[in-house]
């Protein structure tokens, strides 16, 4: 497989791939805020306040308190590789929609612009919902909180890059399986979302920097307490190079993908 990556050959014409995904959320709004809204409510409730009753942080904090911003990297995280990963797998082979769509002046580039930014929404959209529940349950200390729907940016981007990477070169929609179990997954647990990563091994604690959901999750709790550092500021760049990076593999696989 030869990749390569000429300078993007985007335009403004992927906003029409976004606005299309969005009038498709439109019409299914019901069914599609359930999920994003709900579960992270359960969460919170299962494990802050009843985990939470038998957990003991060092300091003041509590359980609840920790887990609720960790919160704000998980499931958009989910989110948006679940929308890059088999939402974008059924409009690319079972739908043909990306088929339809190179017939159109949109370039193949505009198609995985669009999907990325896509994707991200999707991820924005629930962390917008989880900053309300999160709120409504009186964790959050800082109006810094105000700016993690920004902070949240290249953070779903990243995601959602990542995982329309591993969309391009899927054999089959069974093979999303792999990525979702082998690297998702283990996101969900070693983000320090719902432990202090301080706790770890020291090698642990090494190999969580190469966690994205990690930085996510840092960067996140920093908002939310309003204990902003310079540390923070390193997590942000973290996750826009990253996201950067993947985003221009993406291009590369999906020509490689929609052009063979």
């Amino acid at each position: 497989m030869t990749l390569a990556l000429p300078w993007p050959d985007l335009s403004l014409r992927a906003l029409r791939l976004w606005q299309r995904n969005w009038d498709v959320l439109r019409n299914t709004w019901v069914e599609e805020t359930v999920w994003p809204f709900v579960e992270p409510l359960v969460t919170l409730v299962a494990l802050g306040l009843g985990l939470g009753r038998i957990v003991q942080l060092p300091g003041d904090e509590s359980y609840l308190e920790f887990v609720a911003p960790g919160l704000l990297a998980i499931f958009p995280m989910w989110a948006a590789t679940s929308e890059a990963g088999w939402s974008s797998y059924f409009r690319l082979e079972s739908e043909r929609i990306f088929d339809a769509v190179m017939a159109t002046p949109l370039s193949v580039d505009d198609i995985t612009t669009g999907e990325v930014l896509w994707a991200a929404t999707r991820g924005l959209i629930s962390t917008c919902f989880i900053l309300v529940v999160i709120a409504a349950f009186g964790t959050v200390a800082s109006p810094l909180a105000l700016l993690v729907p920004l902070a949240a940016v290249p953070a779903c981007i990243f995601f959602a890059a990542v995982s329309l990477c591993n969309t391009a070169v899927a054999r089959s929609v069974r093979s999303l399986n792999y990525f979702f179990v082998l690297y998702i997954t283990p996101q969900f647990w070693l983000s320090g979302a719902w432990f202090p990563l301080d706790g770890l091994p020291e090698w642990a604690q090494r190999l969580s920097w190469w966690v994205p959901s990690a930085h996510a999750a840092e960067l996140f709790r920093g908002l939310v307490r309003g204990g902003l550092e310079w540390g923070h500021l390193g997590h942000l760049a973290w996750l826009a190079v990253a996201a950067l990076f993947f985003y221009a593999l993406a291009l590369a696989l999906m020509r490689w993908r929609l052009v063979r």
